[in-house]
């Protein structure tokens, strides 16, 4: 399979095809508004919302960001993740109590839940104004952008099920919810919700478990970059090692670059290409 030079509004379900495009849309959140709406033209959107915030909450983040896409057939949104260099800071901080989850149900990390709430009536009121032809809806999103993505996706679902996402794919997306939310969200979302994860990535590691879980729908990507639908935890341990010895000199870096969301967007092109 080639990879697409044009934009799928109309597929359904999970494809190999529709994940490297909302990589690519994970990708253009860290952009600006004009190389957005430049993007968006060529991509077959005619319209775009753009959400943005600064606060100052118990945590350490600025701002949140992210932005909306609206054709006939589907609507995407993409949440905007955050520089490697924060990757530790906005990780680090599992000492603040989690805050209830949506429709209270289970629990969430406080800073995941406060970084969304900064933007969610936005982006609620934006898809009430431009879902009017019962377009497909897509959240997305790269690192913190991803547990922004399933914490969106699990409010729509369980506070506002006219505005539920059709789709919910996540790379490099930290633990993000309690065992009970991530129970509720795999009952309901099943099916929606897939997260990809790069071999030795460290994000996807973070915080520490048992406090906090991941959702389901694994899509792990190997130390070869080979894609697979579902890995079990024991190969993916076994499989670990193989891409820390990908760079002799800085073996300890593999965690870092494994989460740069350029390098999910090149293995699900090689994969594209190799299927």
């Amino acid at each position: 399979m080639a990879v697409p030079t044009s934009f799928d509004h109309h597929s359904t379900g999970y494809s190999l095809q529709r994940a490297y495009w909302l990589a690519q849309a994970c990708d253009l959140a860290y952009k600006s508004r004009d190389v957005i709406e430049d993007r968006a033209r060529v991509w077959g959107f005619d319209q775009v919302r753009h959400h943005e915030t600064r606060f100052r909450p118990p945590f350490p983040l600025e701002d949140t960001q992210a932005y909306t896409l609206a054709g006939d057939h589907m609507i995407l949104t993409a949440f905007r993740g955050t520089e490697p260099a924060q990757i530790k800071d906005w990780l680090s901080d599992a000492t603040t109590p989690p805050r209830p989850g949506p429709a209270g149900t289970g629990w969430v990390h406080y800073g995941f839940a406060e970084a969304l709430e900064s933007i969610f009536p936005q982006v609620k009121d934006t898809l009430a104004e431009l879902r009017t032809n019962g377009q497909k809806v897509y959240f997305t999103g790269h690192s913190l952008g991803g547990a922004l993505a399933m914490l969106a996706g699990a409010r729509m679902y369980l506070e506002e099920p006219r505005l539920a996402a059709d789709g919910v794919y996540t790379y490099g997306q930290p633990r993000t919810c309690d065992r009970e939310l991530a129970k509720a969200y795999n009952k309901g979302f099943g099916g929606r919700m897939y997260r990809f994860v790069n071999n030795n990535d460290i994000v996807p590691q973070l915080p520490p478990e048992p406090a906090f879980t991941h959702v389901q729908a694994l899509r792990y990507i190997d130390s070869h970059g080979r894609l697979h639908d579902s890995m079990p935890p024991l190969g993916r341990l076994m499989d670990r090692p193989q891409g820390m010895t990908a760079d002799t000199f800085a073996p300890a870096a593999d965690g870092i670059r494994d989460h740069f969301m350029h390098n999910y967007i090149a293995v699900l092109e090689k994969n594209l290409s190799d299927d």
